[in-house]
């Protein structure tokens, strides 16, 4: 079965600063993978990259065999660093925009999500806090029965307990011929939901194995390695 996610000597450059250089790797279905590395590594530029909103310098990005483009919007469901949500809106309104703007978008499973967490149809984004905001912005991501979940910091703002809540509904909300990919410098909160990790340096791969390989062959968890290797 083609991967997922495929990238063949990704380039990005930026006028003279280079982001992403020379990066090749490739993601199977069925995984949860941690894209970690320090600030400025690279990680949201793949991420656009893949989403279709940048465009490479040189090498090639592919969704599911195909360059990012009009088909591949479809595959892939991405949650950005910043929230976009218009302050005017209600959850409802958030809901009836997504169903009609995704076809593959489950609106009974949003409302029940919502539900859950106390929000009612007629609460105003402008009225959450902003850690509602980005659950409920996670929400309608995970809503849909996306075959690519593009995740950059979903954590990063949020309370313990609001993580804990994050992480159960990535874990409940995906199926088994989906993979997400989760950036994110949170590795202690995440850890315990990844399969595999790419560890991303000054835009080059220095690490990319699953998460039992790195506990069976370095002897320690995923976190403590990045700390070692990044000198946090």
């Amino acid at each position: 079965m083609e991967p997922i996610l495929q990238c063949s000597s990704l380039t990005k450059r930026y006028g003279s600063k280079t982001a992403l250089d020379g990066v090749s790797f490739s993601l199977e279905r069925g995984r949860i993978v941690g894209l970690l590395g320090p600030n400025g590594s690279g990680k949201s530029t793949l991420i656009k990259l893949a989403n279709g909103l940048l465009t490479p310098s040189a090498g090639e990005i592919r969704i599911s065999g195909l360059l990012p483009g009009t088909e591949t919007h479809a595959m892939v469901s991405y949650l950005p660093e910043r929230t976009y949500l218009s302050d005017w809106m209600t959850a409802n309104d958030l809901l009836k925009f997504f169903d009609s703007f995704y076809e593959d978008f489950n609106l009974d499973k949003a409302a029940q999500m919502l539900t859950h967490l106390g929000i009612q149809p007629k609460d105003t984004l402008k009225t959450m806090s902003k850690g509602t905001k980005e659950k409920i912005q996670l929400v309608v991501v995970m809503s849909r029965e996306a075959e690519l979940y593009l995740l950059d910091e979903p954590i990063g703002g949020v309370d313990p307990a609001a993580r804990d809540y994050i992480l159960n509904t990535i874990l409940t909300n995906y199926s088994e011929n989906s993979t997400v990919l989760i950036s994110t410098h949170l590795i202690s909160d995440i850890e315990r939901v990844l399969d595999d990790v790419i560890f991303l340096n000054q835009g080059q791969i220095t690490l990319h194995k699953t998460v039992d390989d790195i506990r069976s062959e370095y002897g320690k968890s995923v976190d403590a390695l990045f700390r070692e290797v990044f000198a946090c």
